[in-house]
């Protein structure tokens, strides 16, 4: 939530708030138009495993500016937020594509030149952070970065421990104002399941004020009840829903498709020939140029999305 917002504001906000047991889907540009020009916005997923790319791509049409985005480990999604102007403030423990792509040069050259700031955080304490704010406390102590450089840029605070007296670091909450998450699966209410690694969704989700999920499928209460133990998130915890097919692509969904190598293999070859105007292009051309995250989808093309799915299938087990 934005600077300023004590955690008792918060956690009253979040305990009065009604998420009654309604229709919550919406479209994607429906859904994003909750977010406003200012807002902190959690992005759920790790990397490029499970990104809600189709409600990123649509809060990049629309435009939003001086967006914080936070994510436990965030991907080239961030590039194309700062490139056109949408973010200016990034917090997580690493951006990057991924180790053989090296570091995100975009992202380097914001920071660099201080056009953009960066809040740079362990990835434990990324978790310790959201989970703080899920349970509605101003920190949670623990030891990671202490005695870091990580700790004296970000000014961590520390704390005695009243049974032993060692020094712990206190891990202030983090309180977004939105959280989007990608699910396997959701029923019109909200509730939604993922199969496979959770990452920090959950905790994200809980402390944030509002939640979109996306999902590849919009299913029945009663699909729902048969997993209960797929559950992620309940109702209650959800503002708006959007089913949105290959809705993570070209990041990866469990089970379901592979990331595109490829796709990120053209982006990066082409910021590092054409700097922040490729990332500008890259918005313009998959982004801008087609009226939906579905219009998107057909421009790449059946037999990739395919060739995507096979792969993933092929680690399942059997």
């Amino acid at each position: 939530m934005r600077d300023g917002v004590t955690f008792r504001e918060a956690r009253a906000y979040l305990e009065g708030a009604d998420r009654p047991v309604t229709d919550k889907r919406m479209t994607a540009a429906g859904a994003m138009s909750l977010v406003h020009d200012g807002d902190h916005i959690a992005v759920g997923g790790t990397l490029y495993s499970r990104t809600p790319m189709a409600l990123l791509f649509e809060l990049l049409r629309q435009r939003r500016r001086q967006l914080t985005l936070s994510r436990p480990l965030a991907c080239y999604e961030t590039e194309l937020f700062l490139a056109t102007g949408g973010a200016d403030r990034i917090v997580s423990s690493w951006v990057g594509i991924g180790l053989q792509w090296g570091l995100a040069p975009i992202f380097r050259h914001y920071v660099e030149t201080g056009a953009a700031e960066y809040e740079e955080w362990s990835h434990l304490a990324m978790g310790l952070r959201y989970k703080a704010g899920a349970m509605g406390v101003p920190f949670l102590p623990g030891l990671s970065m202490l005695g870091s450089d990580i700790a004296r840029m970000t000014g961590l605070k520390t704390v005695t421990c009243p049974y032993t007296g060692e020094r712990l670091a206190a891990l202030p909450a983090l309180l977004p104002d939105v959280a989007l998450v990608h699910a396997h699966r959701a029923d019109m209410f909200g509730n939604a399941q993922v199969d496979g690694y959770r990452h920090m969704d959950v905790d994200m989700a809980r402390a944030a004020r509002t939640v979109v999920v996306s999902a590849e499928r919009v299913v029945t209460p009663e699909e729902i009840r048969a997993q209960p133990w797929a559950t992620m998130l309940p109702h209650f915890a959800v503002d708006a829903v959007v089913e949105a097919p290959h809705g993570a692509y070209p990041h990866e969904c469990y089970g379901l498709y592979e990331a595109d190598v490829d796709h990120f293999d053209a982006y990066v070859r082409s910021i590092q020939e054409h700097g922040v105007d490729a990332a500008r292009r890259y918005v313009e051309q998959h982004v801008d140029a087609h009226a939906d995250f579905s219009s998107f989808l057909d421009s790449v093309g059946g037999g990739r999305l395919a060739a995507c799915a096979a792969g993933a299938e092929r680690l399942m087990a059997r």
